[in-house]
């Protein structure tokens, strides 16, 4: 994928221009669409994400991966799932909020959105609990 690669919304011009919206901006949508659903524990990022964060910039477009093709916008989300949740519910969920997130702030449809579940986050016990002061 080019990097300046956009998406025309011509047909939604309102005689004053055109309106682009770049790829970065629908993984950030859809990111944070994401991270909003109940179940989700985190999204899995690469390793220059991970760099990032520890810096203390927030990466919101972590582990979506959008493309542009001919049949419209595919995207791919990688999470990680808390145990004990229905994943399929839960991905569910996450399509559903992330359809509806694009098309309130962009009007645009997605032709896919695949989820990747790529680990389960178990419950972490807090270290300190059952030690005696």
């Amino acid at each position: 994928m080019s990097e300046n690669q956009v998406i025309d919304m011509t047909e939604h011009s309102t005689g004053l221009g055109k309106v682009e919206i770049a790829p970065e901006v629908i993984e950030v949508i859809a990111g944070i669409a994401s991270a909003e659903v109940d179940g989700v524990a985190s999204m899995r990022g690469n390793f220059a994400t991970g760099v990032v964060e520890k810096l203390g910039r927030k990466h919101h477009g972590k582990g979506v991966k959008v493309e542009l093709g001919e049949d419209g916008i595919e995207i791919d989300v990688y999470v990680v799932m808390k145990f004990g949740v229905s994943i399929p519910d839960v991905a569910k969920k996450i399509q559903d909020n992330i359809r509806q997130a694009l098309y309130n702030m962009t009007a645009l449809e997605v032709n896919e959105i695949n989820i990747h579940v790529v680990g389960v986050q178990f419950e972490q016990k807090d270290e300190n609990e059952g030690l005696a002061e």
